[in-house]
């Protein structure tokens, strides 16, 4: 169990990430960024995840430029976009990266999607990044256990982590247990489930018993099962909540009623839908392009 806020989960090249760190999808506003960020390392926050698709890797870097917190205290996540896959793609498309964040190393990249019939020949220009110490741990985004196993067969680098969707309506158990299973990380996006859970009886219920605000349960409900996981607010107080998750614990009753939350919705695409993944991550870069 995850007891406070400065807790560290050992990855399986001995790499240290924080347990909770920043998510910045949908900030493109500098002024949001700037300050959002600003407020996330005066409340210690240390990690922060982005991606070439959100189109903020700059304004993340500027803002994390102008911090009094050192480099090495920081873990700095980015991430592959899907038309930037293929091994000499991917090499043009760190540099961006690197360039964008104004850093000479990522702790972390990830493969965003598991783009068919691609990945394994990323996997091997990432792969190369971290022999050459580029970047600290690679990983991967999205991927399900034949995703997984598909890319073992050829890989000479075991990712490090798999951000995945996961939330109480989908808590990912199988794919957790697989992991565990491979010493694989289990990273979770949208942990709240994009707001879905916030009128939940259940959770508000067992909110109230513990004098906590909805989403601090639910985070809290992540951090005792061990998750990685990355919350994204643009208000100074929710970013100030998000880190109070420590001086309260869920019992066996409220553990047990969170379980039976399960229902496989999904507030994201399903990898295995090729088709509507692609058009939905189109939809995506069209909005923020």
């Amino acid at each position: 169990m995850v007891n406070s806020f400065q807790s560290r989960y050992r990855l399986n090249n001995g790499v240290m990430i924080p347990y909770l760190g920043m998510g910045v999808f949908q900030v493109t506003d500098q002024q949001h960024v700037a300050g959002a960020i600003e407020k996330a390392l005066e409340f210690g926050y240390r990690s922060f995840d982005t991606g070439a698709v959100y189109n903020n890797e700059k304004l993340v870097g500027q803002a994390i430029s102008h911090s009094a917190v050192p480099r090495d205290e920081l873990f700095i996540s980015s991430k592959i976009w899907n038309g930037d896959q293929g091994y000499d793609k991917v090499l043009t498309a760190f540099e961006h990266t690197l360039a964008n964040l104004g850093v000479d190393y990522l702790d972390m990249y990830l493969i965003h999607w598991p783009l068919t019939e691609m990945y394994t020949e990323t996997w091997r220009a990432m792969e190369r990044l971290y022999e050459e110490k580029m970047v600290r741990a690679i990983g991967v985004a999205n991927f399900k256990e034949h995703h997984l196993a598909s890319l073992a067969v050829k890989a000479n680098v075991k990712p490090a982590i798999d951000q995945v969707e996961t939330h109480p309506l989908l808590p990912q158990n199988e794919l957790r247990a697989y992991l565990a299973d491979h010493d694989i990380a289990h990273g979770a996006w949208s942990p709240l489930a994009k707001g879905a859970l916030f009128q939940n009886p259940v959770i508000e219920e067992i909110a109230r018993k513990h004098g906590v605000h909805v989403d601090q349960v639910i985070l809290r409900w992540h951090m005792e099962r061990g998750t990685i996981t990355m919350t994204r607010s643009i208000s100074a107080k929710r970013t100030l909540e998000n880190t109070q998750l420590f001086d309260f614990s869920l019992d066996t009753n409220d553990r047990k009623r969170i379980g039976q939350l399960e229902s496989g919705k999904r507030v994201g695409p399903d990898p295995d839908d090729v088709e509507f993944m692609l058009a939905s991550m189109e939809k995506e870069r069209a909005m923020f392009s």
